[in-house]
Order: structure tokens, then sequence, then C-alpha cells
């Protein structure tokens, strides 16, 4: 969690009075929670052979976590559990005191990345069904994310067809590390049907991990591990620009979730100097790689960057555009971000409101249940 910083009673008055939304909640079962959600060749599945992850080590990531769940102390649930799954203590530490009146699950369950692809889509669709009945369900507050098989665009396209209609539901959701590059044609017919319903993608660091997190190799430490996080979603950003995604799917909007924001500016500079020159190799681009920056990707603020200078933060976001931010707690994790505290420089009133409310209901699907089923 960030420093404190002073925080007038105006301030903190014009969050409440505006209402947040929360871009990164982290849901977590508990033990055996799926299993009900699941059929019953796949529970027998999975109890006889386990899950086959993408990962290199059985039931992890490639280095483990000095904190359980990634998670701060604090936010274990009273009766124990996991951090996340109990939601009244959601409620308790975070939707009410901030006035969170949006909140979007972003679970990291490994589901969506399973080398067994039936398997992936039994456990995606087994995941969202536990989103409505254990979260959104109890806490309409709290919107689900579609989770797909993204390796297998059938499956994928089958089960956002099954969920689009659902108001609980306010995104699809990907890795920021993937098979093969998301801008890959593989992937259209996912992009296309998030189109078809009017949805967006948030594309979350993390996911897949069939390959060494950095283009080196296998670091040695687990702050390398974790700084490379951002290094994953840069590559993404740059394939669905350069492939033509934005091009052919023009109204696609994305946004990438804990991947920080301060290299936004820098990626669309360099893309813009090697276009020039290299253009002749991607003709069917409309644009200067630099503009699908500005209008069809978003860019979560957890990890917040904190530079020396409060005011250079405030630069990245005159760079990127106050139209591109959305702010994301990544509750209940160690790195959690307080509204009130996570930008080291003031904002004006309509900055705040962007920031905190207004871009984020110009990118995400929320919608009420009457509004749905008229």
């Amino acid at each position: 969690m960030n420093a404190p910083v002073d925080i007038s009673r105006s301030a903190i008055a014009l969050d409440a009075r505006l209402g947040i939304i929360d871009c990164d909640i982290h849901p977590f079962p508990r033990p055996g929670a799926l299993a009900r959600y699941l059929p019953e060749r796949w529970r027998n599945h999975l109890a006889e052979y386990g899950q086959m992850t993408c990962s290199f080590y059985a039931g992890r990531g490639n280095y483990p976590r000095f904190q359980p769940y990634l998670s701060r102390r604090d936010t274990v649930p009273p009766e124990g559990g996991p951090p996340g799954s109990n939601v009244d203590f959601i409620r308790e530490q975070l939707l009410d005191p901030y006035n969170i009146i949006y909140g979007v699950l972003e679970p990291l369950l490994g589901g969506n990345n399973s080398r067994n692809l039936d398997e992936a889509a039994a456990l995606c669709a087994a995941m969202n069904e536990w989103q409505i009945a254990e979260y959104t369900d109890p806490e309409p507050r709290l919107r689900a994310s579609i989770l797909v098989p993204l390796d297998d665009p059938d499956a994928a396209v089958r089960e956002i067809e099954r969920r689009a209609d659902d108001w609980r539901f306010c995104q699809v959701q990907v890795g920021g590390k993937t098979t093969e590059p998301i801008g890959r044609r593989r992937y259209w017919p996912i992009f296309e049907a998030v189109l078809k319903h009017g949805l967006s993608i948030g594309m979350h660091s993390g996911g897949t991990q069939a390959y060494a997190p950095s283009p080196g190799g296998f670091a040695q430490f687990y702050v390398e591990d974790h700084q490379l996080g951002t290094h994953s979603v840069q590559s993404q950003v740059t394939s669905l620009i350069l492939e033509g995604v934005f091009d052919v799917f023009p109204d696609l909007k994305i946004v990438m979730i804990e991947g920080g924001f301060g290299w936004v500016s820098q990626l669309g500079w360099r893309m813009d100097a090697h276009w020039t020159k290299m253009r002749s190799e991607v003709p069917t681009l409309k644009r200067k790689p630099s503009e699908y920056l500005k209008t069809n990707l978003w860019y979560a603020t957890q990890p917040v960057e904190e530079p020396e200078r409060p005011d250079d933060l405030r630069q990245s976001f005159e760079w990127i555009g106050w139209d591109r931010m959305v702010y994301s707690s990544d509750y209940p994790h160690w790195d959690f971000d307080d509204p009130h505290q996570a930008w080291r420089f003031q904002m004006t009133s309509e900055e705040k409101r962007r920031l905190l409310h207004d871009n984020a209901l110009a990118v995400y699907s929320f919608r009420s249940s009457s509004s749905a089923a008229s």
C-alpha cells in the first residue's frame, strides 16, 4: 500500500458523493467451493488427475509468493479462509467505507489457461457460475467477469454467448500472457463475439505460464518475476495494434489491468518511429500506432507509478489522456491502492470524477437486472 498522504475532508466527501468504480477486485474460493459448479465428470477428473495447468509447476506459478494469496494480512476473513472469499468482509473493508458503487471481479484461478482445453472450458464455466452464486447475487454492486478458454476460440465464443445477456457480467476477462500474441487471427472470433454483445475485454496481468517470463529466460528472484508482469502487457498491446485488430474491430474496448501504465506513452512513441520506417510491412494500419492507445485501450491505475516528483505522475496521466484511466484497488492484495491516497498530486474535481467514475462507465457494461429484463 502507498505511504499515507494528507487528504482533506472535502476530497473524501467528493469521492463519497460520486461513488467509486473499482475495476480490480480479486475473489478467491474456499477449498472445494468450485466443485459444486462442475459436472460430475470434471469433479472426478480433477480428483484423479489434478488440473493440467500451463505452468511448469503443479499448483503454483513460477515462483512461490512470500505472502499467502498475495494478500494483506488484515484481509483474512474473521472466520478464516482465503482473503476475498467472504462477501460480507469485502463489504466491510472495501465497498462500504469507500462507497464503491460497482466493483469488477477479476478471478485469478488458472481455469482459463489449462492445457486440457475441455477441462479449461469446464473450469471457466464453473468459475462463472461461482461468481454469480457467491458474489454478484448476494452483493449486486459486484459484477462478474466472463472467463473463457482462450486457446479454444469456439468454446470461448460459446461461453460468451451463454453469459452476454446476463446483467451480472460486465466484461470478458483474458490474461496478459497467452500461448501466442493475442493479436493473432486465431483469437479474432473472440473479439467478434465481444463486440457483438457490446462488451469489453479486461486483460489482467499474468495468465498462461507456458514460457519463461522474460525474453532472456527465467529470473532468479521473485521480485524480478513480479516486475516482468508489465512487459507481457506491453507485448500484447503491440500485437493488438500492429496485427490490425483495431482496424478490423474499430469499436473494441480493452482495459489493461494491473500492468502499470508509465510505459504507455513511451511505447506509442517507439511504435510510431518504427512504423514510420517500416509501415509497408503493415499496410492495413489506418493510423499511427500511438493513436490506437487513445481510442481502443484503457489503463487501470494499480500498480500506480510513484516518481520522486509527484507532478511527474500527473504528466504521465496527461500524456496518456485523462479519459483513458480507470481506478483499480487490487483488493485484497498486499499492494492495494486506497483511492484517497494513491496519487500524490492534486487533481481537479473533473479529473477525479473521470478517474474514479466516468471513464469506467464508458468502457464497462454495467446494467441493472430490470434493464436487462426489458
